[in-house]
């Protein structure tokens, strides 16, 4: 019994992309690629692995790990690795396949939220020449290729794929992660919550005072707030390690105000009508903020840690209490903040490198200038 396949185009016309067109030495290894499928079948060996099932048993073992994230997870891969690979099997995947769908993710748009009764994706379109949105696509695609490799790996360690060779070649882009950290100057503060609408205003104003991320703050409950000890207590973080927020005595009144009158189990800081907030109802609100205070570009509810974060720093706070405030790691905030810090880089360098000896003693004294 005869079976035919097609494994492509000859590079006769067009040069070879290892997809579409191959050349000899790509033809040849999709024909044992071909052949050792139909010899996996002949002996009753179990169909290959697609990248959709790889996915799936990744997302599982993540979460059995405990995973911190397993929705952002899980939405990655829907938007991101199903939608091109996921057909395809682990098998067939080369080198070419997934470096030009990790190129691809670096032109494609970003997505905006977009209503579930819509028929089309909702995209951010990004200007030719805006460096930074093309420097955050390509870091954006390589969080991506990540979950790809880590995916793939699991399988490969599983016994699901004979070679790894195909995704350990493809390597992410170079110089995409040190982004400019922005943050708000005093007046610019001000401005936004002085323009914020009295429903969100108090979620902006915890946000400065404290550099607590919004997952942290919608979670707040009065018996977290210490007014003693001037403290609010972060139960669970993005890390997983809980942390005690030092407060200013605007801090301390500020949470003061927002906690008479309530019990010990109510939240700190509810939604106007008592609900919980949800993961990303601060969006539009902050949209609507930045607008009417004129600030623009328009910033996420993020970069209100990062003003935090910088304001202490330019204050000559060490960057230890500063990651103990946010809760990071030192390596991290000396990452974002150092630059800001007076003199932190002149002093580092003047306490680490020690004198050589190799400048000899002079009487010759410099004149101050006039």
């Amino acid at each position: 019994m005869w079976k035919f396949a097609s494994l492509g185009a000859a590079d006769d016309l067009l040069d070879a992309d290892g997809i579409d067109t191959l050349n000899f030495t790509q033809a040849q290894e999709k024909a044992r690629e071909w052949f050792a499928g139909i010899t996996r079948t002949r002996r009753g060996a179990p169909e290959p692995t697609t990248v959709e099932q790889a996915m799936t048993a990744y997302l599982a073992d993540y979460k059995a790990r405990g995973g911190k994230d397993p929705k952002g997870l899980a939405s990655t891969i829907e938007a991101h690795i199903k939608p091109k690979l996921g057909e395809k099997k682990l098998s067939d995947l080369t080198t070419a396949i997934i470096r030009k769908w990790h190129q691809g993710l670096a032109i494609t748009a970003p997505r905006l939220r977009t209503k579930r009764t819509a028929t089309k994706q909702a995209v951010r379109e990004v200007a030719e020449d805006d460096t930074e949105g093309k420097r955050a696509r390509r870091a954006s695609a390589n969080r991506v290729l990540t979950v790809l490799k880590a995916a793939l790996n699991l399988a490969y360690a599983d016994g699901k794929v004979e070679s790894d060779d195909a995704w350990r070649r493809v390597k992410p882009f170079k110089a995409v992660e040190a982004a400019r950290v922005r943050f708000l100057t005093d007046d610019e503060a001000t401005r936004l919550v002085n323009a914020a609408g009295t429903d969100f205003r108090p979620m902006i104003t915890a946000a400065l005072l404290t550099g607590a991320r919004w997952g942290e703050l919608v979670a707040f409950k009065v018996a977290d707030f210490n007014p003693e000890a001037g403290t609010l207590h972060v139960r669970v973080s993005k890390t997983g390690k809980p942390r005690h927020i030092m407060l200013t005595d605007e801090g301390k009144a500020f949470f003061t105000q927002q906690c008479t009158g309530k019990t010990g189990k109510s939240l700190i800081l509810p939604r106007p009508d008592g609900e919980d907030w949800g993961k990303s109802e601060q969006h539009r609100p902050m949209r609507a903020a930045c607008k009417t205070a004129k600030i623009a570009p328009a910033i996420g509810f993020h970069i209100l840690r990062h003003t935090h974060a910088s304001r202490l720093a330019m204050s000559g706070v060490p960057l230890g209490v500063i990651a103990a405030q946010l809760g990071n790691s030192e390596a991290i905030c000396a990452k974002h903040y150092a630059h800001l810090c007076p003199g932190y880089v002149a002093e580092s360098i003047r306490a680490a490198f020690t004198p050589l000896g190799i400048v000899s003693e002079s009487n010759v004294t410099a004149l101050k200038k006039a």
